[in-house]
């Protein structure tokens, strides 16, 4: 399968600060900006948690009736404030998804979900 984007969004502090409200992960570098400022990021990140939550709605519809059974994610980059995100099924193959977020802007990944599938029971 080739790369289909299923979805293009740019990261907004107002994300990143409704997602700290849910989850309970108000760390600064997420949702305080004169904190990150002075990071090596130099400004607000995303949590990992929300852009794996963005690729997981996207499994959930790819998988169709299969069941997730194994889950690999990885986070090689940051994804920053003002970043617009392309969040895509890569590859779906027969008991297996692999998923990407990446930066549009120079292509570099900054999530990664490999899912093994199985049979419902």
């Amino acid at each position: 399968m080739a790369e289909a984007v299923q979805l293009v969004r740019t990261l907004t502090q107002q994300d990143f600060d409704r997602f700290a409200a849910i989850s309970g992960d108000d760390n600064p570098i997420h949702v305080d900006p004169d904190f990150a400022k002075e990071t090596r990021f130099g400004t607000t990140v995303a949590h990992g948690m929300f852009l794996y939550s963005v690729l997981e709605g996207l499994a959930a519809t790819a998988a169709g009736e299969a069941a997730i059974v194994a889950t690999s994610l990885m986070f090689p980059a940051p994804a920053r404030l003002g970043d617009e995100i392309a969040f895509a099924v890569e590859d779906a193959t027969p008991g297996r998804l692999d998923l990407t977020a990446r930066r549009t802007r120079d292509g570099e990944i900054v999530c990664m979900l490999t899912l093994r599938l199985g049979r419902r029971s």
